[in-house]
């Protein structure tokens, strides 16, 4: 449930009319639901009330500083994979106790800023990072608590780009691997084994495969406890869908039950990474439409948004919902929605029945919030998007778009030139 809807002919974003902000910060523009934000944490959460958990908000899906505010204020940690992620949440102002550090590739400078940071754990990634790991630590001082993310080769049911869980994929350890790991790792006097960190994928459909999963961690985690090894942390990841088009996810509730049935023996305190199924549907992504055009009797809807501010059709084929921003169309047309970029590529809706949009009408291109603007690039030397943030009847900038002048900060000409 989210909170854009209709009121009369004209979409909202809470009370809030979409056009009005348009009219105020142009277009494209992503505009994020602070209510549903809210609504989507506080239902996560709720799913595991009577076990001890933490929500560390996993940052790649939507990084604004607002966003991360909003998660944080109401008890949430968060789910990190760079450097850069970690300063934002920092501040944001987030307890570096509820901070887990994800990532196949962590650097040196990264691991030495986490350490110094103060952070929960790592969630290590490969055997020579946990070598890396106590030689930095040592170098500092420091000792990193650690947890192995552990690749069960459960298939997800997902899009093979975003599973991450199979044998294959480049996440994680292999499980007839981890525990001579945890072994090496038990004697290394910097590290403080802490957990065991799965994460299986991204946008599940199904409890199943995250059952899967803890069955085969249970087995593990009884094994390392017979050589002593005695874990606080189970880090279950994130992954849980969220309903783009005519997917059925199951309701954070219909998941935690399953989860605490699967877990409630274990006396560990949990720790879940979700991000797409708190910010997902809190976001939409306006357009305006500057061209129509037919031929050889296909049309195309040619708006002011491409592939460079929501990649996720062009890189996955995924599905985004459009709805008008002002109900004034004349029936619906099968056409393609593309965008200014040069590529044949950039289409954010390819061959789908939608209404019949005309010049300067705004369109709104719903399940935005995650993995929107993230992933937004400057290709084509374009300014990255604004963003914004309503709570209630009140809108604010939460980041102003981006200028020319921006997109050549820092570069410079050679005087040989």
């Amino acid at each position: 449930m989210h909170h854009f809807q209709y009121k009369g002919n004209e979409l909202y974003a809470e009370d809030v009319a979409l056009r009005d902000i348009v009219a105020q910060v142009g277009s494209p523009v992503y505009v994020y639901s602070q209510a549903t934000l809210e609504r989507h944490f506080k239902a996560f959460d709720e799913a595991f009330a009577g076990a001890p958990h933490t929500i560390c908000y996993s940052v790649k899906a939507n990084s604004n500083l607002a966003i991360l505010k909003t998660i944080i204020r109401m008890g949430g940690g968060v789910d990190i994979v760079s450097g850069g992620e970690l300063y934002r949440a920092l501040q944001a102002g987030v307890d570096p106790k509820k901070v887990v550090y994800s990532g196949v590739g962590k650097r040196d400078d990264e691991i030495e800023y986490a350490l110094n940071t103060g952070i929960l754990m790592f969630n290590v990634e490969s055997e020579q990072e946990i070598d890396r790991l106590n030689e930095i630590a040592g170098r500092l001082g420091k000792k990193a608590g650690i947890a192995l993310r552990v690749n069960p080769d459960v298939d997800p049911q997902t899009h093979p780009y975003i599973t991450t869980g199979l044998k294959k994929a480049k996440f994680g350890i292999t499980m007839d691997r981890a525990v001579e790991e945890y072994k090496r790792a038990r004697d290394m006097e910097n590290l403080e084994i802490l957990g065991i960190d799965c994460h299986i994928g991204s946008q599940l459909t199904k409890v199943e495969p995250f059952v899967d999963s803890i069955r085969k961690l249970k087995e593990l985690i009884g094994e390392l406890k017979a050589l002593g090894i005695n874990l606080k942390y189970l880090d279950l990841g994130g992954g849980l869908g969220i309903q783009y088009d005519a997917e059925d996810p199951p309701l954070p509730a219909d998941y935690g039950s399953a989860i605490k049935a699967e877990t409630k023996d274990l006396g560990l305190h949990l720790i879940f990474e979700p991000g797409r199924n708190i910010a997902g549907n809190a976001g939409v992504l306006v357009a305006k439409c500057l061209y129509t055009k037919e031929r050889d009797e296909k049309n195309f809807i040619i708006i002011d948004a491409g592939m460079n501010d929501l990649a996720r059709p062009a890189l996955y084929g995924s599905f985004h919902g459009v709805q008008p921003v002002v109900k004034d169309q004349d029936g619906m047309i099968p056409a393609d929605i593309v965008g200014p970029i040069c590529e044949t590529g950039d289409f954010l809706i390819k061959e789908r029945s939608v209404p019949m949009f005309k010049q300067n009408d705004l369109m709104a291109f719903m399940s935005a919030g995650a993995y929107g603007f993230t992933m937004s690039s400057n290709y084509n030397t374009r300014p990255r998007a604004a963003e914004v943030l309503v709570n209630g009847d009140k809108f604010v900038v939460i980041r102003e778009r981006e200028k020319v002048e921006d997109l050549v900060r820092g570069e410079s000409i050679p005087a040989w030139l």
